[in-house]
């Protein structure tokens, strides 16, 4: 039976702000205010800091909404860094990241514009961001034709993660998650490709080209060599919908993630996969008992750079 002291030996510690400081400080800070994120905040971290430091299957699973924005460039860093070595993702993260790879700007805009406004200004709206029409679905379809194009004269048969660190060897920035997924060597897993203008583009480049073929099966292939051969498996999952599922999905062929971190906004009342707890994942066998997890609600691109600077500082940077 649980002892009334065993549930009261850590205090609450009031903290205070102060000219200077540092970020290393403000996430120690985190622990201390505790309640209600903080806590959760610290603690994905520590989680993650244990867990990827000897786990040999790392995956960082996200969707393709932050790609838009400046987080693009933390997820390409710890791609590059290799704290992760598999990602899932959705379409869109091509579609963004091909597009700004190559130049097209997106630009600063307003959750309240007029839509129908932006609409005849040409302008797409991603909640606020702003993305002109002519810096998405054609500059994407052209450069995916003209990799294809390439692709086609060495084999007929590809699968789409190497497509991917293709386009990514053709991508020069070092912001790309793509560019950063070839140049460590780490597959991008996308199980709905075809969601996108990525999809559409090789849905039309394989109209003229009958005889080429992506087999997404190559990458299901791939997945089960990974999860099935991994003697350690973390995870950190940031937001919901396909990428996440994919990623557990596999993980319950091996018994479950042995660590897993949730970011998301999305709430379990509705039954979605988006807004499960990783306590409903336990059931399935996508996460060991054992496990150790914890779920951060908040929006991703606040929470994302405080988690991976704090992994970064205790892998990399040789502090924390």
């Amino acid at each position: 039976m649980v002892q009334r002291e065993d549930l009261l030996r850590e205090q609450v510690t009031d903290v205070e702000l102060k000219p200077g400081m540092t970020l290393d400080e403000l996430i120690d800070a985190y622990g201390e205010i505790y309640g209600f994120m903080a806590g959760h905040l610290r603690r994905a971290i520590e989680i993650l800091s244990r867990c990827l430091r000897d786990a040999d299957l790392r995956v960082l699973s996200f969707t393709a909404n932050i790609v838009a924005t400046g987080v693009r460039g933390i997820l390409a860093q710890l791609i590059r860094e290799k704290l992760f070595n598999l990602v899932v993702t959705t379409c869109g993260t091509i579609d963004h990241d091909v597009a700004r790879g190559l130049g097209y700007n997106y630009y600063k805009g307003y959750f309240e514009a007029d839509d129908k406004m932006l609409r005849e200004l040409e302008i797409h709206r991603l909640g606020n961001i702003y993305i002109p029409v002519e810096n998405y679905g054609e500059p994407i379809e052209k450069f995916t034709h003209r990799v294809l194009s390439d692709l086609a004269g060495r084999k007929k048969r590809w699968a789409v993660y190497e497509v991917l660190w293709e386009m990514g060897a053709r991508i020069n920035d070092k912001h790309s998650i793509l560019r950063a997924a070839y140049e460590a060597k780490t597959p991008v897993i996308v199980p709905g490709f075809v969601d996108g203008a990525f999809g559409t583009a090789v849905f039309t480049f394989t109209q003229l080209n009958r005889d080429f073929a992506i087999d997404i099966m190559l990458d299901e292939e791939l997945l089960a060599d990974r999860f099935f051969r991994a003697k350690k498996a973390a995870a950190l999952l940031i937001g919901g919908g396909i990428s996440k599922h994919h990623s557990i999905w596999w993980a319950q062929f091996r018994g479950g993630f042995d660590c897993a971190v949730y970011v998301t906004t999305a709430v379990e009342y509705d039954g979605s996969l988006s807004g499960a707890q990783p306590r409903e994942a336990i059931s399935w066998g996508k996460i060991k008992p054992s496990g150790e997890h914890v779920v951060v609600y908040g929006d991703a691109t606040i929470l994302l750079p405080l988690i991976a600077y704090g992994l970064l500082r205790s892998l990399r940077w040789g502090s924390g």
